[in-house]
């Protein structure tokens, strides 16, 4: 009888040790934000509009306001792409929500300057007015510059909201094709833009001078911008100086090839960051495993440590407790080192998508060098000098001093100023040393070259070896002219 009180006693301990794994964990909607964007941060966009759309829930059934209308403001960021339509209606939301709880007017600056962008988008695809979207987007500004402080830590905010929507209502004159006042906007924005905003902005000031055809301005504001790490905008850095040289050209039907050419490479930069997505949903699922393979060890190791207080009190059943003990050992041995083993296999198995995803970038990179390569040489093949230059067979071959510039401005146009930045690091540099490299890094034959310069081709190959010792300062025989001009 008293053992078998005993057991009861032994059983109600193990169910209340298993009610306690039974609690659940309230989440905030601040902490379901949090979470939100670090999925979008992280480029997984469908996991970042599930937890924003949760987000929107949990704020309005707590009433934190604050919360509920950044949530909107971020779902219709995500969502700005693909749907500009849905942006807007939540952007209208967020402010409404604001406008009834109102906290910070800076947030409030950033809604409508979001809610502009949108409205101008909707209009842009929609043919649409953009009244709306300037309504918004000068509201900002003159709330923005009411909260510029004379002086202090605040004032270079104030200069960010200023830029952030002069650059918006730059973006919408541009897209009202009012480009003159675009441009006077851009200039505005720029005069305070701060150094994360600049590159922006000098987009945005080059795009307005392309649409002006002013493009020599177009192509001192491209190249003014410092991509960095930042792919996407490395590419509209390349792709518009492609299309500056081509229209110098008066090449029209090529520009829109080149235009082609460079939406197939953003197609290829957008279907990484699909698949980046699908990795990072991969990733997730794979924390949520162990997390409950963690959840189930708390449960063993709890039941362990009862069952040896247990033990402990019920001395007269220490050989059964003893039993138990040794069986839940072995169990808590194997099942760590089961666990052991998964996470073994799941770090192998994720070093090999890391792998995968770096070799498929450079790969899309290559591809993406092979087309810059072959645009550049598709247009030094169609200029009117090159083909005077290959048409030229054994006579003598006559360049005016204006085809001579045209070459090393094309040049410089398509190879990053390579020759620019070589009169500048030898100033002492002859003009014939100069045409003999612009010549060399055309691939010019030595006997064309000979042509030019009525003299042999032995005198050519003298030449280069005396510009490449005397010059540049390279001895090494197996080092040519033309590996050196390809540095």
């Amino acid at each position: 009888m008293y053992a078998r009180t005993l057991y009861i006693f032994i059983l109600g301990v193990l169910l209340m040790a298993c009610g306690r794994q039974e609690e659940t964990t309230s989440q905030t909607a601040a902490a379901c934000l949090e979470d939100a964007e670090a999925a979008l941060a992280n480029d997984s966009i469908r996991l970042g509009e599930t937890l924003l759309r949760k987000a929107i829930q949990l704020a309005e059934e707590s009433q934190d306001w604050h919360t509920n209308y950044i949530a909107y403001q971020r779902l219709a960021q995500a969502l700005s792409q693909s749907n500009p339509e849905k942006a807007l209606q939540l952007m209208r939301k967020s402010l409404a929500i604001y406008e009834q709880h109102p906290d910070d007017e800076h947030n409030y600056v950033i809604l409508l300057d979001y809610a502009g962008t949108y409205a101008a988008q909707v209009a842009f695809t929609t043919d649409g007015s953009y009244d709306e979207a300037l309504d918004y987007t000068r509201r900002a500004y003159d709330i923005a510059a009411t909260l510029l402080p004379p002086s202090g830590g605040d004032r270079e905010r104030g200069f960010d909201l200023m830029c952030q929507t002069l650059t918006s209502l730059a973006n919408i004159a541009w897209a009202k094709e009012d480009y003159r006042q675009a441009l006077d906007y851009a200039h505005q924005a720029e005069s305070v833009a701060t150094t994360d905003l600049r590159p922006g902005i000098l987009q945005v000031l080059a795009r307005s001078y392309l649409s002006l055809n002013m493009l020599d301005s177009a192509e001192i504001a491209y190249r003014q911008i410092e991509a960095g790490n930042d792919v996407h905008m490395a590419y509209i850095v390349k792709s518009n100086l492609a299309r500056i040289a081509l229209r110098r050209m008066g090449a029209t039907q090529l520009e829109d090839s080149v235009a082609e050419a460079f939406g197939q490479i953003e197609d290829f930069y957008y279907k990484a960051l699909e698949q980046k997505d699908e990795y990072y949903q991969e990733t997730l699922r794979q924390e949520m495993e162990n997390q409950q393979l963690e959840y189930l060890s708390q449960i063993y190791g709890r039941t362990l440590l009862i069952v040896i207080i247990a033990a402990i009190i019920v001395i007269f059943v220490a050989v059964i407790a003893l039993r138990y003990r040794i069986r839940m050992l072995r169990q808590q041995r194997e099942y760590e080192q089961s666990k052991l083993e998964n996470e073994l296999l799941m770090q192998e198995q994720e070093k090999r998508q890391l792998l995968q995803e770096a070799e498929h970038q450079r790969i899309l990179l290559h591809q993406a060098n092979e087309v810059v390569s072959f645009l550049q040489n598709f247009i030094l093949e169609r200029t009117e000098v090159m083909k005077k230059l290959n048409k030229g067979g054994d006579s003598f071959i006559y360049l005016s001093p204006n085809e001579w510039s045209e070459i090393e401005r094309t040049l410089n146009a398509i190879d990053n100023n390579r020759f620019a930045n070589i009169r500048e690091q030898y100033p002492n540099m002859q003009e014939d040393d100069i045409r003999l490299c612009l010549l060399t890094r055309l691939g010019i034959s030595n006997r064309a070259i000979g042509n030019i310069y009525c003299i042999s081709i032995s005198a050519v190959q003298h030449r280069k070896l005396k510009l490449k010792k005397d010059v540049f300062g390279e001895s090494n025989p197996d080092i040519t002219l033309e590996h050196i001009l390809t540095k």
